[in-house]
């Protein structure tokens, strides 16, 4: 399995794409003029205090004021409200945490009221970004994450991921990084310092010390609403989280943005400078890579299954909801229960790629085909949980209710990404909307090919307007000569005017119209050829 990262730079910031085996996983948009990113911490006042929530508001720039919850304080908020006024008086000279004593902790289900006031300076760490109406999400709860520990200060423990399972190696790291750790700072182990000799780990703890130091530094000379450490990019903090022996290239076309991945790689992983690219070529990097094509199937309303089903995914204001449904497959299957397990599983799969993608956060739930075996309602949970194991955000998945209904929480720290797929008609000059055209060919070749295999229809007459009966048809070999070599029958090409660019029509031998996607809903994508009315109600 190949991992490639693709970052295409332009004005405004910069696209981000993580493939998997060519296939889009991940896909991020990085604007330079958002300030406000997981991770950053600043110096914020405390604006309102809210005793009905237990919260305060805190001025940080933006122009709603950001979010902190008294939970979010942490059990260690006082000695780090000591250590920032002192810091901010110019009273404590140091960087370092050692010889400090630490206050006592906060108790747990205090009120926010006995530990801020109004107009006070706080430390705060952003949480979760800017989302619709919302300004940021806050907390004191300071950490500084690295590729293999995340430093936390105001604490002496030691915590080892959970997913290293193996006693020996947990004790082994425990007892290497209570050795290294300075006083005063505690640490968390990721997975991926499992195996790590102590040097590495070293490393990252030194760079992470530093990245404290020099937020000490900024502290003592900042201002209300500075921005004191900054999180590292999108694309740098996902080679820090992912980058493994599995990551075939990262490519990129910006020679600026090439050199500072490529110095942070030598930093975190200097045997991987090479997979560093500098992509010159003529056409723009996400048409060669297809990234562009794959974007405007994976964001629209509807979005198909390889086996001939489709997903319709709605959103509101309080959730996402998804339809699974199992389209012309409903066709293929002798019996109704193996149909809805195929298709519920290749819409788990396709499910838990499009909450990474979109990046959909908060509750989602999922109304997959009905099936009557206990079995196969827990197959289906137990391959959605497989899947969502590799997504980065942390997410609980409940099992099926007796209505066939999944629900999933996935943690939203940013907006919901969302591409417009709709193209403005040529025609009509924008008063309607048409499917994206880029799809066009794949649409009109995967209703040929099941026509002609499935179907074993004979004869066949496509009728197009004339731009797509020269694409099919000119050259050598043209792709129409391409079909009858790969299906052993001629395939009639008809040109005709009064159809739409978008617009195309199959015909048999007899000279009738077979009823495809291009003369059912344009919402749903797929070859019908009966009604889907037979797919969850049935099922």
């Amino acid at each position: 399995m190949s991992n490639e990262l693709v970052i295409n730079s332009t004005e405004k910031g910069g696209r981000i794409a993580l493939l998997k085996d060519k296939r889009i996983v991940e896909y991020h948009i990085e604007e330079s003029e958002n300030k406000f990113t997981v991770g950053d911490i600043y110096l914020g006042v405390v604006r309102k205090i809210s005793p009905g929530s237990n919260a305060a508001f805190v001025d940080i720039g933006h122009e709603k004021d950001a979010f902190l919850h008294y939970q979010d304080l942490g059990p260690n908020f006082a000695s780090l409200q000591k250590l920032t006024q002192e810091v901010v008086a110019k009273r404590f000279n140091g960087t370092r945490l050692n010889g400090i004593t630490l206050e006592p902790e906060i108790d747990k289900f205090g009120k926010i009221s006995q530990v801020l006031n109004k107009n006070a300076p706080v430390l705060v760490q952003v949480v979760k970004e800017p989302i619709s109406t919302k300004g940021p999400r806050l907390s004191c709860e300071i950490s500084l994450a690295g590729r293999y520990i995340v430093l936390v200060p105001f604490s002496n423990a030691v915590n080892i991921s959970k997913k290293i399972t193996s006693k020996q190696e947990r004790q082994r790291l425990a007892r290497l990084l209570n050795s290294i750790k300075p006083q005063n700072f505690g640490i968390i182990v990721r997975t991926v310092a499992e195996g790590k000799e102590v040097a590495e780990l070293d490393r990252d703890l030194q760079n992470l010390l530093e990245k404290w130091d020099s937020g000490i530094k900024m502290l003592r000379d900042a201002k209300p609403r500075d921005k004191v450490i900054g999180e590292m990019n999108r694309a740098s903090s996902m080679l820090r989280d992912m980058l493994n022996e599995t990551f075939d290239s990262i490519t990129v076309d910006s020679k600026d943005a090439y050199e500072d991945i490529r110095s942070y790689i030598q930093t975190i992983a200097p045997d991987k400078e090479k997979i560093v690219k500098l992509y010159t070529g003529k056409n723009k990097l996400f048409e060669q890579f297809g990234i562009e094509k794959q974007l405007k199937s994976i964001f629209g309303r509807s979005v198909s299954l390889p086996g001939g089903g489709y997903i319709i995914v709605e959103h509101t204001e309080a959730m996402h909801v998804i339809d699974v449904n199992s389209g012309s497959r409903s066709n293929t299957e002798a019996d109704q229960e193996a149909t809805a397990v195929n298709t519920n599983l290749e819409a788990v799969k396709e499910i838990a790629r499009q909450l990474r993608v979109r990046d959909m956060g908060g509750i989602i739930s999922i109304d997959f085909i009905d099936m009557k075996k206990a079995e196969n309602k827990r197959l289906v949970f137990d391959k959605m949980r497989e899947e969502m194991n590799t997504d980065r955000s942390k997410s609980t998945v409940l099992p099926l209710t007796k209505f066939g209904v999944m629900q999933i929480t996935r943690q939203r720290v940013r907006p919901e990404l969302h591409i417009s797929t709709g193209e403005t008609c040529p025609t009509c000059g924008g008063t309607g909307k048409i499917g994206p055209t880029i799809l066009l060919s794949d649409q009109i070749e995967t209703n040929l090919e099941y026509i002609l295999t499935r179907q074993n229809e004979k004869g066949i007459t496509l009728t197009v307007h004339p731009f797509l009966q020269a694409y099919y048809t000119a050259g050598f070999p043209s792709r129409r000569l391409k079909w009858y070599f790969r299906y052993k029958t001629w395939v009639k090409v008809v040109k005709d005017s009064s159809l739409g660019i978008s617009e195309c029509k199959f015909l048999n031998r007899y000279g009738e119209e077979i009823e495809t996607s291009f003369t059912s809903s344009p919402d749903k994508q797929n070859l019908r050829s009966v009604s889907d009315d037979t797919d969850d109600d049935a099922a």
